[in-house]
């Protein structure tokens, strides 16, 4: 990127509809552009562990994964969506497994639900949704593992994330805590839904 010259030119893939179908494409090409930018930590948001199962067999073994999944309590108080035993082969393989209150969507959400009012944290999301689900969610994983101490916030990283179930939004970007939010930045995008 930095070679001296004013800009550059980087292919971003679009689909014509969000979900899950597109995950395979997204891990392609997560792979072909990790390896042209030599990063070495991708974030991928998983409910059940496929997408991270998946990814194993796509991304080049010296890629750190790191599987984001849904905090607990998201469906129902006290469940939590990947399977014990998902947890445990993904950690197997090398798979660091972060489960955590969501970056737009902690206490602000049980304000929400009691008030009936819309708090600064999913105000955020909603705007970021005007690009896409996956968008918003690739974002918010990289300030949930910031704050988990999972990524530094002076290293790009890879972030992948999704509408519903599966892949189909991958950004590069360099991480920030959530309390420096702002300082995030997205440095390119990989791919993402054209229509959603």
């Amino acid at each position: 990127m930095a070679d001296g010259t004013l800009h550059y030119e980087s292919p971003c893939l679009y689909f014509h509809k969000p979900g899950g179908k597109n995950t395979k494409a997204v891990l392609e090409a997560v792979s072909r552009r990790a390896k042209e930018l030599s990063i070495r930590k991708v974030l991928i948001a998983t409910c059940s562990g496929r997408t991270a199962f998946e990814a194993l067999k796509i991304l080049d073994r010296d890629v750190k994964i790191i599987a984001v999944t849904h905090v607990t309590g998201y469906e129902k108080p006290d469940s939590q969506e990947l399977a014990e035993q998902d947890r445990k082969a993904l950690e197997a393989q090398g798979i660091t497994v972060l489960t955590c209150q969501h970056g737009f969507g902690g206490v602000g959400r049980a304000v929400r639900n009691k008030l009936a009012t819309y708090q600064v944290d999913e105000i955020m999301a909603y705007t970021l949704r005007i690009f896409g689900q996956g968008v918003k969610v690739a974002i918010e994983l990289a300030i949930m593992a910031a704050d988990a101490g999972l990524v530094r916030t002076d290293e790009d990283i890879i972030s992948i994330g999704g509408t519903a179930r599966g892949s189909d939004s991958a950004l590069v970007l360099k991480p920030a805590n959530s309390a420096h939010f702002f300082d995030l930045k997205v440095r390119e995008v990989i791919c993402k839904p054209a229509v959603f």
